[in-house]
């Protein structure tokens, strides 16, 4: 073979402009685009945490306590590696004004606060002087919406524990808000000195507090780390720096963005069968060129280069306009995209994402394309003459089998390597390559069906006509189900699992979760916390414990992250609560119990689930920082925890004797009937303002709300796929329209009216798209069952509604491309279409 001339005759061919290959470009354009532009977010996102982490974080290197302040001799070891340090405190408490009362996430600052950038607040003002208050009260800065639920205005009063504050200005932006991570309840800023004797950072009770260093120039952060887990060993302490300023959004956006290539995965793979068909289509019609080339004595290796060089081509074109197209409407849309984010973001075109996304595709096009490149080598000459036998095998060689197997493997590699998440990647791969094949066999069974219903049609004509149209030889069925099918069960999925998780929160909420958690409540409360609430009859239940938090560091004298990785257990500090009997409604599903009057070596109980997760066994003995001081304590039993109620659950129990003195306050769950919901909450915060209320319904919804957010951004790019399915399915229409026009003309001809040739088209389009949406509907309710039952473990019930509209669309869409696509065969007149095929 002369590459030369291979490249003279491919390139002879491309002069004659891009018939044919529309879709094929199309869909190589849509699939680069919606990669390209997810991971050009991730990447700006990316580089604006990087540029602003000092900003994130509010000083260039932040230490955080849990439930206590830093003692003399670890403030003295931050002041001498520092210019200059801030302290604050961070907790939940409750905001009162007369009547109405709200929950609040309170930032209590010294005067050194911020140490980088500025609170902004309306009216402006420099934030000393908002938290320095008027008449006699300190002052405060509160977020909108906390003013709007408690109807307070510049000037009026609130009240946060047992001290009032007057409201200075409203919060419009804090610098370190990246920081907060999830919070139940609007943001207020107040002054750390004005919470003295307020009864809300007494010892045991919840919160937090950050130290953030000001850092001389030059700091070697690694170094400093490294000399802050040395000089503050044991004290349970986090440190974190402007290398990474807002891990956990860092975190999220990597995994939402990984998630989100793997979608938009599905609409390449959608878009790969639209280019097979596109090239399949285009080859068709180029068969008496390859014949004559063929009889001119062209090889079958010349034959091959010609077209591959043509899609290649082809493919560069598709390549660049995706990329300029995935790149560019980020970049176009950055204020808007800005606006929307909790984190800076700095848009521009970002090499990474441009080289992941054209890797994708260059794989997707040589896997998609090899076969019907390879099939035209086995044309011959004898295609010149009509009704030569043409046929050509089914597979085209086993070494282009190896081959394309061989890419499939690379894909995954890549993907595996790109997404950082190798069971999510092979996961999706083999949901997608099972949806495909189901797909593809729903195309199947949906023509066979249509052979054995068309006798069943007689005397509906245009029925009878639909069903031969789907059933015969040349029938799109493959192609419609194919191309619709897999955006529309991903679409079918996430309305599935977004309806059956709210589902799940409007039937479960009033029977199983309790109405209020109640913190922060100190030891001689109790009694009277417990007699308000048992001597009300609308309370059914009452559950309380005391409550602390401890880091697990080390499992068996190691570190606890080397023993059980990265589990969820040890990023941050968790629940620990003590008990002497065994509290009610708790079983034991290994070891034993202690028993009321053990006083000896410290013992501790595991959830069973979450110890089996960490690969914890009875016998194993676990460090637990609490309040800067080190227990060792020997697991002993494992218990059944079930987080999905929304009571109370804690990982971890440890005798009374081991914890016992410690300063701590307890916990309690309330259930009680929603009409005497605001008596108990009103009689409790008056009786105890240092005491913390959270309403279960309102965190859930919150949740609740996150998680809609993720259904969304899920769905956009299924629809992105659906859009590549549209494609496909406009070039499976355009390539039928030759036959299309046939067919007409023959009914014509035979006096049937162009009303009744139209219901006809419009019959087969709305049968193979509600085909299409039925497969996708019966595909998606599978998935999100499974994610339901296995993933979240919740209960399942069909959503009607929105699987109704996934049928619907899935007809709507393949009516819209047979009804675009029916005006010219209607519009030709039967004498010129018989007579060119005579």
């Amino acid at each position: 073979m002369r590459p030369g001339l291979a490249v003279r005759l491919a390139l002879r061919e491309l002069r004659g402009g891009l018939t044919g290959f529309r879709i094929f470009l199309a869909c190589v354009i849509l699939g680069v685009a919606a990669i390209a532009a997810v991971g050009t977010v991730r990447s700006s996102i990316a580089e604006g945490l990087a540029r602003e982490g000092a900003g994130l974080l509010g000083g260039d290197a932040s230490i955080e306590l849990t439930y206590r302040f830093a003692t003399q001799e670890e403030r003295g070891w931050m002041e001498r590696v520092s210019d200059r340090v801030s302290e604050i405190a961070d907790f939940r408490s409750m905001a009162v004004a007369g009547d109405a009362r709200g929950l609040t996430q309170v930032k209590a600052v010294d005067d050194a606060y911020p140490l980088v950038g500025q609170v902004d607040t309306a009216p402006p003002m420099p934030l000393s002087e908002a938290l320095a208050g008027t008449g006699g009260l300190p002052g405060a800065v509160i977020h909108p919406l906390l003013a709007d639920r408690l109807d307070l205005q510049a000037g009026d009063r609130f009240r946060l524990g047992t001290q009032d504050f007057v409201v200075m200005a409203l919060l419009e932006r804090e610098p370190d808000s990246a920081m907060a991570g999830f919070g139940l309840g609007p943001r207020t800023i107040v002054a750390r000195s004005a919470l003295d004797g307020s009864g809300l950072l007494e010892p045991g009770t919840l919160f937090s507090t950050f130290y953030r260093l000001d850092l001389p120039g030059g700091s070697d952060l690694a170094r400093l780390e490294a000399e802050a887990n040395a000089a503050l060993d044991g004290s349970g302490m986090r440190w974190q720096d402007a290398r990474n300023g807002a891990p956990g959004v860092a975190e999220f956006v990597d995994r939402l963005g990984a998630f989100l290539i793997l979608v938009g995965l599905s609409g390449l793979a959608v878009g790969g069968v639209g280019i097979s068909a596109a090239l399949r289509a285009y080859l068709a019609g180029k068969t008496r060129v390859i014949a004559i080339l063929r009889t001119l004595g062209a090889g079958q290796s010349l034959i091959f280069a010609v077209y591959f060089i043509q899609v290649g081509v082809l493919a560069l074109i598709g390549i660049a306009g995706g990329l300029a197209l995935g790149v560019g409407v980020p970049i176009l849309l950055a204020p808007v995209i800005e606006a929307r984010l909790p984190v800076p973001a700095v848009f521009a075109p970002y090499p990474a994402p441009m080289a992941e996304a054209a890797i994708y595709s260059v794989l997707t096009v040589l896997i998609f394309t090899l076969w019907p490149l390879a099939r035209v080598r086995n044309i011959r000459p004898a295609a010149l003459y009509r009704d030569a036998d043409t046929a050509t095998r089914a597979l085209p060689g086993v070494t282009v089998v190896v081959l394309t197997l061989g890419l499939i493997a690379a894909l995954l590699a890549v993907a595996v390597r790109f997404s950082g998440n190798a069971p999510l990647t092979l996961w999706t791969a083999a949901g997608i390559a099972g949806s495909l094949l189901a797909l593809a066999l729903a195309g199947l069974g949906l023509r066979l069906a249509a052979r054995r219903l068309r006798p069943l049609a007689r005397g509906r004509v245009a029925l009878g006509w639909a069903l031969a149209a789907i059933g015969g030889p040349g029938s799109t069925a493959g192609p419609v189900v194919l191309s619709l099918g897999l955006g529309l069960t991903v679409l079918a999925a996430v309305g599935q699992i977004d309806r059956n998780l709210r589902g799940a929160i409007e039937r479960d909420l009033p029977a199983r979760a309790p109405s209020y958690f109640f913190v922060d409540i100190q030891r001689d409360q109790m009694p009277a916390f417990l007699d308000r609430l048992e001597n009300d009859d609308s309370v059914s239940r009452i559950d309380a414990a005391p409550m602390l938090r401890g880091i697990i560091t080390q499992i068996n004298g190691q570190p606890a992250a080397d023993v059980a990785g990265d589990h969820w257990v040890l990023e941050g500090d968790r629940g620990v609560s003590y008990a002497g009997a065994l509290p009610k409604r708790t079983t034991i599903t290994a070891g034993d119990w202690w028993g009321q009057d053990y006083a000896g070596a410290p013992q501790i109980s595991f959830a069973a689930e979450e110890a089996a997760e960490m690969g914890l066994s009875l016998g194993d003995r676990l460090t637990l920082n609490i309040l800067g001081r080190d227990i060792t304590a020997t697991l002993t039993s494992l218990r059944e925890v079930d987080f999905s109620t929304a009571g109370m659950g804690f990982i971890m129990i440890m005798n009374e004797a081991a914890l016992a003195a410690a300063p701590h306050s307890f916990i309690a769950t309330v259930y009680a009937e929603t009409e005497a919901e605001g008596a108990i909450l009103s009689d409790i915060s008056d009786a105890m303002p240092n005491v913390t209320a959270i309403r279960v319904k309102d965190a859930v919804e919150r949740v609740s709300g996150l998680l809609a957010g993720l259904a969304s951004a899920t769905a956009w790019g299924a629809a992105a796929t659906l859009m590549t399915g549209f494609l496909v399915l406009i070039g499976a229409a355009a390539a039928d329209q030759g036959s299309r026009r046939y067919e007409a003309a023959i009914l014509k001809t035979l006096g049937a009216s162009r009303a009744r040739i139209l219901w006809g088209l419009t019959l087969r389009a709305g049968v193979l798209g509600a085909a299409a949406g039925s497969v996708a509907l019966a595909a998606g309710i599978t998935g999100a069952w499974a994610i339901s039952h296995y993933v979240m473990d919740t209960g399942f019930e069909i959503a009607w509604g929105p699987a109704l509209l996934i049928v619907g669309s899935g007809a709507l869409i393949s009516l819209l491309a047979g009804l675009a696509f029916a005006l010219g065969p209607m519009a030709a007149r039967p004498a010129q279409i018989l007579r060119a095929r005579e």
